[in-house]
C-alpha cells in the first residue's frame, strides 16, 4: 500500500531540497563514542572512521539530526534512528527536548533497545 517512494542519499538532509517535506527519515548515523573499545577489536577496525564514530560519547550525528529532522517531515512525519545499545534514554530524551510525539523505542534481537523513534 505504499506509493511514491524515493531514496535519496546525502550528507544528512543535504540530498534534500529545502522546500521538500517527507513522511519518513530512516537513518542509522555513526554512534560510536571516539574512544569505545570496540573500535579496535573485530572487523570494525577496518571500517571507516566517519561511518562509526559521532563525537566523545557518540551522539554528535543524532544531536544534529533530531533537531534538523523537523524542517524536513510533514506534520505527523516520523524520524527512526539506530544508535547504540547504550544510547537509548540519550536519545529518547533529545526526541522529547525537540518536543517529538509519540517517542517510542524498539529492541533488537537481544533485548537492547536499538532503535528510536518520535513523531512532528
Amino acid at each position: 500500500g505504499i506509493a511514491n517512494v524515493r531514496f535519496l542519499q546525502g550528507d544528512w538532509y543535504d540530498a534534500l531540497p529545502p522546500e521538500m517535506h517527507v513522511d519518513v527519515i530512516v537513518s542509522n548515523p555513526p554512534y560510536v563514542a571516539t574512544e569505545d573499545p570496540h573500535l579496535q577489536q573485530g572487523d570494525v577496525r577496518f571500517e571507516p572512521q566517519q561511518a562509526l564514530v559521532s563525537g566523545k560519547d557518540g551522539l554528535d550525528a543524532i544531536r544534529h539530526l533530531i533537531p534538523t529532522g523537523k524542517d524536513y517531515l510533514f506534520p505527523g512525519g516520523w524520524l527512526m534512528l539506530e544508535h547504540g545499545y547504550d544510547q537509548g534514554e540519550q536519545v529518547r530524551a533529545l526526541f522529547v527536548e525537540h518536543g517529538y510525539k509519540e517517542v517510542q523505542q524498539r529492541q533488537d534481537l537481544g533485548g537492547h533497545v536499538r532503535l528510536s523513534m518520535g513523531r512532528v
